[in-house]
């Protein structure tokens, strides 16, 4: 090979390394500038990165907030619940323990009324508190004993008219048990018939008994401490009824006696009344003679004020007269002449009535 073919391999050699050096160089800064962009863009990852997770924690936190809010509020609410069914379980339980004292109280009722003596006891204990809840102590008497032995269970003392008023306790429990019990129209026939009986014997009992002439009013109270005996029989037993009124016994039950208390009590309040009223009259007479004598007593002393009044006006003119005099004595011992006509006392009138003395009045005219 020659020189020449030397030089220009040697110069294409070189050129061909400066245009890979040229494109090395360009390639490097292509690579500087990718990795600078590379960089930027991991940093702004990085920075969406931690502030997606920051927001993310923010919603974490927030998130566990409502669910700690959430679980406690629902805590609060089972726990109220909870003291409400709480309440009601002891609500429920009382109402339980009231229900097996209000049987054990109803099955002893009923042992009490299956009795006959328990049961008469149970119409005196409430005969006994009704009265005594209406009327006065002095208006009845429980157990009294009449002239002709009998012993009643209440005897109210009433004045005359009707007078003292005998009350008796009657429960014809049994037959209106049967009464109520029956099967069929035959029993219920048969029981009627029975209960109709028992009622009719206590109001001939009571009659012959209690009505005492002379001594009780001409009627008598049958006492039935049962309002369902007392409307079945005002319902469905009108003989009988009927003749309770012609024996002058009248059936009262429990309501009905209460009423009739009341205006018993009534009828007592205007006996007093009328007993009182004389003494009222008398008191008011005298009241009325009081009231004369102090608009008398208060006319004199309204004649003295008056007479003070006018002795008070004379002084005031006797001291006003002095203190003049006083006036013209200075002046005169000054040497000068009295100023003004001398003042004359007005004429005093004691008036008509008057206590002062006559020497007095005169005594008041000189001043």
């Amino acid at each position: 090979m020659s020189a020449l073919a030397v030089v220009v391999v040697l110069i294409f050699v070189l050129m061909r390394s400066e245009r890979d050096r040229a494109i090395a160089a360009s390639q490097m800064m292509w690579l500087s500038q990718s990795a600078e962009h590379l960089s930027r863009a991991q940093a702004d990852l990085t920075g969406r990165l931690e502030q997606t997770q920051l927001g993310v924690n923010q919603r974490l936190d927030l998130l566990a907030r409502r669910l700690g809010d959430g679980m406690a509020e629902q805590t609060a609410r089972t726990g109220q619940s909870l003291r409400i069914l709480h309440e009601r379980l002891a609500v429920i339980d009382a109402a339980q323990r009231n229900i097996h004292d209000l049987s054990t109280q109803v099955v002893a009722l009923q042992d009490i009324l299956s009795n006959k003596q328990a049961r008469g006891a149970f119409g005196e204990v409430q005969l006994k508190d009704l009265v005594s809840a209406v009327l006065p102590p002095s208006a009845y008497a429980f157990q009294a004993t009449l002239s002709n032995g009998r012993r009643v269970d209440c005897l109210l003392r009433l004045p005359t008219p009707p007078g003292p008023t005998a009350i008796d306790a009657k429960f014809p429990l049994e037959s209106f048990n049967a009464l109520r019990a029956s099967p069929d129209e035959a029993r219920r026939a048969q029981a009627a018939r029975t209960f109709a009986a028992d009622v009719r014997r206590h109001i001939v009992d009571i009659q012959e008994r209690y009505i005492v002439p002379g001594e009780t009013a001409d009627a008598a109270l049958l006492f039935l401490p049962s309002e369902a005996v007392y409307a079945e029989l005002h319902a469905n037993f009108r003989p009988v009824v009927e003749e309770s009124y012609r024996r002058k016994v009248w059936i009262v039950s429990p309501t009905t006696l209460w009423a009739t208390l009341n205006t018993l009590r009534a009828v007592l309040k205007d006996v007093h009344l009328r007993e009182q009223a004389q003494v009222i009259e008398a008191e008011l007479s005298a009241l009325s003679a009081d009231i004369e004598r102090l608009d008398k007593r208060g006319a004199r002393l309204q004649e003295h004020f008056r007479q003070v009044e006018d002795d008070v006006r004379q002084i005031r003119l006797s001291a006003a007269k002095i203190a003049r005099r006083a006036d013209r004595i200075d002046v005169a011992q000054l040497g000068e002449p009295p100023s003004g006509p001398e003042v004359a006392d007005e004429p005093f009138d004691p008036g008509p009535d008057t206590d002062i003395a006559p020497d007095r009045r005169t005594s008041s005219s000189r001043d």
